[in-house]
C-alpha cells in the first residue's frame, strides 16, 4: 500500500527487485497486489523487508502462501507435531 500520488513510484521500484511482480494496482486507494517468487521461507522474509524499505511503501501484507517443497520450513517441522489430535503431516513432509 502506498499513497495514492506514490503508486506508479512504488509499482515500479518492486517491478525492479528480483522475484517480484505487479499484478494490479488501484490509484484511488493505493493499494497494489503483488506476487513475490522466493527459493525459502527465508527469502521469502528478506524480500518483505526489501519491499517495506522501499520509499512511499506503507504497509506490506503477506495475504498468501504457497510453497511446493521448502527444505528448511520442512527441517523445522516438529516431530510430535503428527501425534496432535485433529493434525496429520503428509509423509512426503515427515523427515
Amino acid at each position: 500500500m502506498a499513497l495514492p500520488e506514490h503508486v506508479a513510484q512504488v509499482a515500479q521500484s518492486l517491478s525492479a527487485l528480483p522475484g517480484v511482480e505487479v499484478c494490479q494496482s488501484d490509484l484511488a486507494s493505493g493499494k497494489l497486489v503483488v506476487i513475490q517468487e522466493a527459493p525459502s521461507v527465508g527469502a521469502e522474509v528478506e524480500g518483505f523487508k526489501r519491499i517495506r524499505a522501499l520509499p512511499h511503501v506503507i504497509a506490506a501484507d503477506l495475504v498468501q502462501h504457497y510453497f511446493e517443497h521448502d527444505d528448511e520450513l520442512i527441517q523445522a517441522i516438529p516431530d510430535e507435531l503428527n501425534g496432535l489430535e485433529g493434525i496429520h503431516v503428509p509423509v512426503e513432509l515427515q523427515v
